[in-house]
């Protein structure tokens, strides 16, 4: 497959991997970074890694890989044999092992540059893209193709559970890779995607966010399109036909387009839809023809639309409905999307990784889809780049209108944030108890525990919405019910 050279430096093109043996990944920890670090030690590279923060669980699963880690950065981390560095974006161009290769004048790469060079390029790429919903998307696609014997190569920026990990090499033909709309690295400040050469693709939604390195909606707009004519003649996209800002971006796209959606006038609609105690179950039709019978385990109408894509995307790929059916009902999910992590005292305590409101509605009413007569509470911690400001100010106060209670965590490091660009979260809970749900403001996640606990009941659904580890409230929560009185 041609590489975008439309779109990204040439480079890349340049650095002769033929006799690359020792690498090392500057920023090793990150989930991308970590997966691709595996990935090279597996396919036969020496590999070492650094990073500024070395901690389990991704340290004990690099090392138990036979990759050396070093814990900080430093130009001594380089070995004098390397013959590629690969440098994630988490770092700068002041980082001290990034002075050293340029100095040195050693070959390096950004992540997604890497991950075409060494796994696309020989393959048919399968990229998802959009807002929300592309872990899920990825890691559904890549189940369904392994269990209707395309044996796929994935790297998808979560854990796959029907895999036990986040990517695989793969014999077959086909790619699977999350594709991300964030920066590349200090010296490409491009999105990730437009390095992965799609052959064929799916685009989920399209709404603002990472407000951090787009300017607006129209910003973001823009590398979405750029990514879609990446997209050749030879293959084909598939979108959400409800995301107007999806279609708002095709004019001029040279390659096949197939739309999804429930209802309306796609090429491919989910019908009949029922929800039952293992999922919902649902018609999919392909242009008003019935395609077939399925069961999706994953909760919500986001999720039925992701399940329609894959089925879409497969069908394409020369499953048949059949077979197409088993992978969807035997998905077992994904790590911190929608996952039941514990219960105690009929409490379940579920973990999602929602950030966006969009996607904070989305889980919200995913789960009220599935267990309509359960109490849900649903603890926020704002974490994100974008959630930590005052963008969705506004949004964050009516998208947990269908929870029943709110807990609104204080946003993580504030104090990082322009004073003038970050939420309050004061104002925030007053707004949603003003019209929606019961509502308050605690500033840790012990708090929060100390609080919430003793008005749990039998039942309840806790759900934690945050996109990092939260102080293991999960298993505080847990162990605050299993030490009260009953």
């Amino acid at each position: 497959m041609a590489g975008p050279e439309a779109a990204i430096s040439g480079r890349d093109s340049t650095i002769d991997l033929s006799s690359v043996k020792n690498i090392h990944l500057v920023a090793v920890c990150g989930t991308g970074m970590g997966s691709l670090a595996g990935m090279l030690k597996a396919s036969g590279y020496r590999v070492t890694g650094s990073d500024q923060h070395v901690y389990p669980p991704m340290s004990t699963l690099l090392e138990a890989s036979g990759i050396g880690i070093k814990n900080g950065f430093s130009a001594n981390n380089l070995d004098a044999d390397l013959d590629l560095v690969i440098i994630g974006n988490a770092v700068s161009r002041n980082n001290p092992e990034v002075q050293a290769v340029l100095e040195k004048g050693l070959p390096y790469l950004s992540f997604p540059e890497a991950v075409r060079r060494f796994f696309l390029e020989r393959k048919e790429p399968i990229v998802i893209a959009g807002t929300h919903g592309k872990t899920t998307t990825s890691s559904l696609a890549a189940w369904v193709l392994q269990n209707g014997g395309k044996d796929p190569g994935f790297m998808i920026g979560g854990f796959v559970k029907n895999f036990e990990g986040n990517y695989r090499i793969g014999k077959g033909p086909y790619f699977v890779v999350e594709g991300d709309e964030y920066d590349s690295a200090f010296f490409d400040k491009g999105p990730k995607f437009l390095h992965y050469a799609p052959q064929y693709a799916i685009l989920t939604s399209i709404e603002f966010d990472h407000g951090d390195i787009y300017k607006d909606l129209s910003a973001v707009k823009e590398a979405f399109k750029k990514f879609v004519n990446l997209v050749p003649s030879s293959g084909k996209l598939f979108i959400s036909g409800e995301d107007r800002n999806i279609v708002e971006i095709l004019n001029g796209i040279s390659c096949p387009v197939e739309s999804y959606g429930i209802g309306g006038k796609y090429d491919w609609t989910a019908e009949k839809i029922v929800v039952v105690p293992e999922g919902i179950s649902f018609e999919a039709r392909y242009r008003g023809d019935v395609f077939g019978e399925f069961l999706s385990p994953l909760m919500g109408n986001h999720n039925l639309k992701n399940s329609l894509a894959v089925i879409a995307l497969s069908r394409q790929l020369g499953l048949s409905a059949g077979t197409i059916r088993e992978g969807l009902s035997t998905f077992l999910g994904v790590k911190r999307r929608q996952e039941i992590v514990g219960e105690s005292k009929g409490v379940s305590i579920m973990d999602d990784f929602a950030h966006h409101p969009t996607a904070i509605d989305e889980t919200i009413e995913g789960i009220k889809m599935r267990f309509p007569d359960r109490r849900l509470w649903v603890i926020f911690e704002p974490r994100s780049a974008t959630s930590r400001r005052n963008y969705f100010q506004k949004e964050f106060s009516r998208c947990f209108d269908k929870a029943d209670r709110v807990i609104i965590a204080r946003p993580y490091a504030l104090e990082k944030i322009a004073e003038a660009e970050r939420l309050d979260p004061e104002k925030l809970v007053k707004e949603i108890s003003g019209g929606g749900p019961p509502a308050a403001l605690c500033l840790s996640a012990d708090e929060i525990v100390g609080k919430i606990a003793p008005d749990l009941r039998s039942g309840d659904i806790v759900c934690v919405m945050s996109s990092g580890g939260f102080d293991g409230i999960h298993g505080k929560i847990l162990k605050a019910l299993e030490t009260r009185g009953s």
